[in-house]
């Protein structure tokens, strides 16, 4: 008896010191549960940042708290937020660090990318294609021809539309930004964000409220119209959802009187950059990304 018992208690003990090993053991493993990604990253350039918005939660990039990333944000539960929008944002910094002032480099927005992401978000292109600059040269002309249309004679010059080779040498480009999100977030749900509407659909325009010659709006117009178009392609084409800010914000243009207007002329009236969304614009815009979502 005494021998037997001595072996139950061997037995036993052994038994215990194998389970302890093993609970040690399975505390210094890895843990191999499945974390199912929830997180929004949001990208872009500034008609996703919403410069001239309050209230400005990163200066360098002009980035607003209340443009339409912040406001999804804030209309669906994610575990995790992180908007790398910067004013001026071009396909490049994506991937390289983006300089917004002679002081400042702004890091890739890519660096906000990760596994445990769900949603992507990105309005990009515009800069690729010289949007500031265009706005500017066709201000600058209209000056001196403002009821002939000097900003399309000045871009088709020669017979070939130069802004419409600068949309076509963009997409490209588009589709590289596109494929380096499904490279980095591979779980993730990614939209490619069109522009609002700028200009008036109908008729010559405001001239003199917008210094815009009369026979330039129409022109301007069907350019973006050209921009949307081939980001609605490159979303199609690798993998994206192409989410359609243009048409519901129709008749909300620059134009418009305030308080019906989504976007700022080149004198605003309300806070956000010339010729930039302003806060309506930007839930305007929220609300088409939420439409997506469901």
């Amino acid at each position: 008896m005494r021998s037997s018992g001595m072996r139950r208690k061997g037995v036993l003990g052994i038994c215990s010191l194998l389970l302890a090993g093993a609970g040690l053991l399975a505390q210094a493993l890895p843990s191999t549960a499945v974390t199912t990604p929830n997180a929004y990253v949001a990208l872009g350039d500034s008609y996703a940042a919403g410069p001239g918005i309050p209230n400005v939660v990163h200066s360098a990039c002009q980035r607003s708290d209340h443009n339409y990333p912040s406001l999804v944000a804030d209309a669906v539960h994610f575990s995790s937020f992180r908007d790398a929008t910067c004013s001026g944002a071009r396909t490049i910094d994506m991937t390289q660090s983006q300089q917004t002032n002679p002081f400042t480099l702004v890091p890739p927005q890519f660096d906000a990318l990760g596994p445990d992401a769900s949603l992507v978000s990105v309005t990009i292109g515009g800069n690729d294609i010289g949007f500031a600059s265009v706005v500017t040269t066709c201000v600058a002309l209209a000056l001196l021809n403002p009821f002939g249309a000097p900003c399309r004679e000045h871009y088709t010059e020669g017979g070939t539309d130069v802004l419409a080779a600068a949309i076509a040498a963009t997409a490209p480009k588009v589709a590289a930004v596109l494929q380096g999100i499904h490279q980095r977030s591979p779980q993730a749900r990614v939209l490619l964000v069109g522009y609002i509407d700028v200009m008036p659909v109908n008729g010559p325009g405001c001239w003199p409220f917008t210094p815009i010659a009369v026979g330039d709006f129409s022109y301007l117009r069907g350019v973006e119209e050209q921009v949307n178009q081939m980001l609605a392609a490159q979303a199609s084409a690798n993998g994206a959802t192409f989410v359609d800010t243009y048409s519901p914000t129709i008749g909300h243009d620059l134009c418009q009187d305030y308080g019906v207007r989504w976007v700022e002329g080149l004198v605003p009236t309300m806070p956000a950059a010339p010729v930039h969304p302003n806060v309506l614009g930007m839930q305007a815009a929220a609300a088409a990304v939420l439409s997506a979502l469901h």
